[in-house]
């Protein structure tokens, strides 16, 4: 059938499953699938788990991450392939080689992806190959973990081919950081190689606003040890013009200011070599008001050093030789560090200080990075191949797939057509002579079990193990053929997923739904035979349990009952009672009489019928017996639907896809012995089958007791046998009457008893 529009592709149209389906039969149907009104897409999204496709395919096609493929993302794939393609027709074979004359090099894009494709294949060490095989594009991270330079812009250590270069590429990781290259070391991008410079240029910028700057260097180049040392001293100093100040405020603070003799006797009684920190601890010098500090004498022993090292690069410099300090020295002395600590705090290019200035300024000098730069140049300038090497990846697998997803995800070709496999189906599920083709993954059951059901399909979950492994999967299989007698909770069966690995596969839920008319035609009469067989059970348990009891009974009695039995006499057996069991026989003969009319009459009607009617009344009979069932069972199974089995899995399906009777009998295939087999049918295990003549008799002996009993024969047989049987009576009454010895009876009463 084909649908057209004037002006618009021409479409073609089959009628699968119930529906309208577009048949993609040649690369311009691809070309134009944006064309096709979404209206009759099979699916509109898919998820990209859970389905037997290539999981790298389904994760290019997801471009949005979301993990599901959706209309506007295939049609992306689409449009994209068919671009720069020479010839979408090759989309149609399914191939896993993508030949290199198969890309559009007319096309800007496919010029560069043909440019990324040798590219590839030089890093393969294959640079005269003519295609590109999916061997070629797996695991190209890899691949280019082994190359040098690989368009990342970023220049690992491996990469530098001097030794000067190598030693500023590890400088540069020390001050700046790093980068992950491709290769997954570590590596120096552009941007960090401009950040090291920079800081470089600054350092040596704020270095020379220092130099020849007395201000900031007081004592040129001793500067900086004078200024260690002052920073080691600045807070003891402090700390002791203030208590010398509190002294001078209040003289009784004094003795409270100083060590107190306790502390004299704790360090006393330890080792004053290892009290160091104790020691510290101690002003710099004895506490008195207005008191000078002193340089030589009087120095509290722990900090003697630093005071002689403070005096000889700070305190003789700027006052000569001296052997104490005063609190206006000290002053000085802090206002003359002053400009070299504002200067410290506006500190820049900090980073890079470990390097010491010299080496900074021979790396701002030299050529180190220029060579570095060209480095980074070669390296950027495979960026775009290499940056093209995944789109060749992402082309030879739409190449080899795109085909085939949207012959499931457009239309469900593949699940409807002879012999090819919907990418939903996980396998075959071999159980109960069958083999169950529509089975698929489940990752909850009863999450799926809550929606499946609406598909009016017979459904067994099943929980299969991998032998010899803790791999775990859940399945949903559709039986659509033969019946359910013997599918249960607990049986077992075997999975064979698409990879051809089995599994152990064990029923743990069933959905219920007719599976076949032919299980609807017997099922009355495998009802009745179950309510009688369940009757039969229950009447004989009742039984078996009434003589336990009367068992038990009797048992626990017959030791009370022992002494008293001896003592009484046996009682006369009771007469023989023969109206009792004249009624019964004839109770007996009444049934047999009701049973053999019944079997008369229908017997008689069916004979009385013209031959042609018979074949028709029998048809009649199992009708009304069978045929609710069976047209209960046909209704449902014409609303068999494999939209819910699928939306349960998270797809979006856009159409009533059917499994009519037809085609569900291909889904399950039932054992059936092979062509040319050769059979033999005696059992010798077999159950022992009633003779056909034992019924016929029996069926013939009913017969004609109802036709007696219809024409009187059996009452008339009964009116004589009633006198025989009343003499019979009498008798046994005359015989339980006891002998009377009184005289005859009179009318007259007798006379008393005299006295």
């Amino acid at each position: 059938m084909e649908w057209n529009t004037p002006g618009a592709h021409r479409w073609r149209f089959c009628r699968l499953g119930g529906f309208d389906q577009v048949r993609l039969e040649t690369g311009e149907d691809i070309r134009h699938l944006a064309e096709l009104d979404q209206k009759l897409w099979a699916a509109l999204s898919c998820p990209v788990t859970g389905l037997e496709f290539d999981t790298q395919t389904l994760a290019l096609l997801d471009s949005d991450g979301d993990g599901r493929v959706r209309v506007q993302e295939v049609l992306a794939a689409a449009d994209w392939t068919c671009a720069v393609l020479a010839d979408p027709d090759s989309l149609l074979v399914g191939s896993a080689e993508l030949p290199l004359a198969a890309i559009d090099a007319g096309h800007p894009e496919g010029r560069r992806l043909l440019a990324s494709a040798r590219q590839l294949l030089a890093y393969r060490g294959k640079p005269e190959a003519d295609s590109v095989s999916m061997a070629d594009v797996t695991d190209t991270a890899s691949l280019l973990h082994e190359s040098v330079l690989n368009g990342d812009g970023i220049v690992p250590l491996h990469a530098a081919g001097e030794e000067n270069t190598a030693r500023l590429i590890e400088e540069i990781l020390a001050c700046m950081g790093s980068d992950e290259d491709r290769s997954g070391k570590p590596g120096v991008s552009r941007e960090r190689i401009e950040a090291f410079f920079e800081a470089a240029r600054l350092y040596v910028q704020w270095w020379d606003r220092a130099t020849g700057d007395g201000a900031i260097l007081p004592f040129g180049d001793a500067t900086h040890a004078a200024v260690r040392s002052y920073a080691a001293l600045q807070g003891k100093i402090d700390d002791y013009f203030i208590r010398c100040g509190l002294a001078a405020y209040d003289p009784q603070a004094e003795t409270p200011l100083n060590p107190s003799p306790a502390t004299y006797e704790t360090l006393a009684a330890q080792d004053l070599h290892g009290a160091s920190a104790e020691l510290a601890r101690i002003p710099l010098a004895r506490i008195r008001a207005g008191r000078a500090l002193p340089l030589t004498n009087g120095v509290n022993p722990a900090w003697a050093a630093a005071i002689g090292e403070f005096a000889r690069l700070i305190v003789t410099p700027l006052f000569g030789q001296a052997e104490h300090l005063d609190e206006d020295q000290w002053q000085r002395i802090k206002a003359t560090f002053a400009p070299y600590e504002a200067w410290q705090a506006e500190k820049a290019g900090a980073e890079v200080e470990a390097l010491g200035l010299a080496r900074i300024r021979e790396i701002l000098r030299g050529p180190d990075r220029e060579q570095l730069e060209q480095l980074l140049e070669r390296d950027l300038r495979l960026a775009e191949q290499v940056a093209g090497i995944d789109k060749v990846v992402r082309l030879v697998h739409l190449h080899r797939d795109l085909y085939r997803l949207l012959n499931n995800f457009v239309s469900f070709r593949d699940f409807y057509a002879q012999g090819s496999t919907a990418i939903f189906q996980a396998g075959t599920l071999y159980l109960d002579g069958r083999a169950c083709e529509l089975c698929v993954r489940v990752e909850n059951i009863e999450t799926h079990s809550q929606l499946a059901l609406l598909s009016r399909t017979y459904l067994a979950y099943c929980d299969c193990r991998r032998r010899g492994s803790s791999e775990q999967m859940l399945i949903a299989a559709a039986f659509t053929g033969g019946d359910a007698d013997n599918l249960m909770v607990g049986r077992n069966g075997v999975f064979y997923d698409r990879k051809g690995c089995d599994w152990d596969a064990t029923i743990v839920k069933i959905i219920d739904h007719p599976i076949s008319v032919s299980q609807a035609f017997w099922a009355p009469y495998k009802r009745i035979a179950r309510m009688i067989g369940e009757q039969i059970e229950k009447f004989a348990a009742a039984k078996v349990k009434e003589m336990d009891s009367s068992a038990s009974t009797g048992i626990a009695n017959a030791g009370a009952k022992a002494t008293t039995v001896a003592a009484v006499p046996p009682a006369a057996p009771a007469p023989f009672d023969v109206g009792k069991f004249a009624g019964i026989f004839a109770a007996i003969g009444l049934a047999l009489g009701a049973i053999g009319t019944a079997v008369a009459t229908v017997i008689g009607g069916f004979l009385a019928l013209p031959l042609w009617e018979m074949p028709l009344a029998v048809a009649g009979i199992v009708l009304a017996i069978s045929g609710p069932s069976m047209l209960i069972a046909y209704l449902k199974l014409r609303q068999r639907n494999l939209g819910p089995i699928l939306d349960a899995n998270g797809w979006a399906v856009n159409a009533r896809a059917a499994i009519n009777i037809p085609f569900g009998s291909t889904l399950t295939k039932m054992a059936e012995l092979p062509k040319g087999a050769e059979r033999t049918l005696s059992d010798p295990f077999a159950e022992k089958k009633t003779p056909w003549k034992r019924w016929l008799i029996l069926l013939a002996l009913l017969t004609a007791l109802g036709l007696a009993w219809q024409h009187g024969f059996i009452q008339q047989i009964g009116r004589q046998l009633k006198p025989l049987f009343t003499t019979q009576m009498d008798k046994a009454e005359g015989q339980a009457v006891p002998p009377q010895t009184s005289a005859p009876a009179s009318d007259k009463p007798a006379p008393p008893p005299a006295k």
